[in-house]
C-alpha cells in the first residue's frame, strides 16, 4: 500500500540548455542524406546551412544543401565577422554564419551544423560545450566505392579525398561520437544521432555554449 503523503523529489534535472550538435566525418560518408533524413523526420532542432564558394551540384539546392556565394562575397562575410568558422577545404571556402546560430541558441532551440573535420575543431576550440559527432563509413573500401559511384568528382579527386580520410580518421580523438553510416541503413545512423541527443539532455552536468 503506497503512502499517503510520498516523499516527492524536486525536479532533479538542471535548467534544459539548447546544444550545438556539429556533425562532420568522412567526405561520401553521406553527411547530407543522414540531415535530410533528419529534417524528414520532423525532429525539433535548428538545421544551419553552411555556406561555400564550391560549384553547386546538379543534385543540390541553394539553401537546403549549402548556400553559395562568391569568393569575394565570402571574404567580406570574414572580414565582418560574421562567420562562426571557416575552412579551405579540396580548394574551397566553407563556412558556418554567426547570427542563425545566435539567434536559435537563445531561442531556447537545439542546433545542429554539418562542417568539415577542420572547421569542426576550430569550433571545438571556440566552444567547448559542443557536441561533435563524427560519421563514417564501415570501411576505407566502402568509402571510395562511393565516392567513385557518385560521379562529382575526377578519379584524381577520389584519391585526394580518400587521402585526406585517412588523415581525418586521426583526429578522432577531439570529437564526442562516432556514428558509422553503413549502406542502405540511414535510418540507422539517424536514430543514433537522435540517441546522441536525447543522452546529452540527460547530463548531470549540462554543456553550456556561450556565443
Amino acid at each position: 500500500m503506497a503512502p499517503k503523503n510520498p516523499e516527492k523529489f524536486p525536479d532533479l534535472r538542471p535548467a534544459r540548455q539548447p546544444l550545438l550538435i556539429v556533425l562532420s566525418g568522412l567526405s561520401g560518408s553521406g553527411k547530407d542524406v543522414v540531415l535530410e533524413r533528419l529534417r524528414q523526420s520532423g525532429y525539433p532542432i535548428e538545421f544551419i546551412v553552411t555556406l561555400t564558394t564550391r560549384a553547386r551540384r546538379s543534385n543540390e539546392k541553394d539553401g537546403v544543401h549549402y548556400r553559395f556565394v562568391t569568393p569575394a562575397r565570402f571574404q567580406e562575410l570574414i572580414e565582418r565577422k560574421e562567420l562562426l568558422e571557416w575552412a579551405n577545404v579540396y580548394e574551397n571556402w566553407y563556412g558556418v554564419p554567426n547570427e542563425p546560430v545566435r539567434e536559435a541558441l537563445a531561442a531556447g532551440k537545439d542546433v545542429i551544423v554539418k562542417i568539415d573535420v577542420q572547421g569542426a575543431a576550430t569550433v571545438k576550440r571556440i566552444l567547448p560545450g559542443a557536441v561533435l559527432i563524427f560519421l563514417a563509413t564501415p570501411s576505407m573500401e566502402e568509402l571510395e566505392q562511393r565516392l567513385r559511384q557518385r560521379r562529382t568528382e575526377s578519379a584524381s579527386d577520389v584519391e585526394v579525398r580518400l587521402k585526406t580520410a585517412r588523415k581525418e580518421l586521426q583526429q578522432l580523438r577531439i570529437f564526442d561520437y562516432i556514428v558509422i553510416n553503413r549502406e542502405g541503413e540511414v535510418d540507422r545512423a539517424v536514430e543514433e544521432i537522435r540517441a546522441i541527443i536525447t543522452a546529452e539532455k540527460c547530463r548531470v552536468k549540462p554543456r553550456e555554449i556561450k556565443l
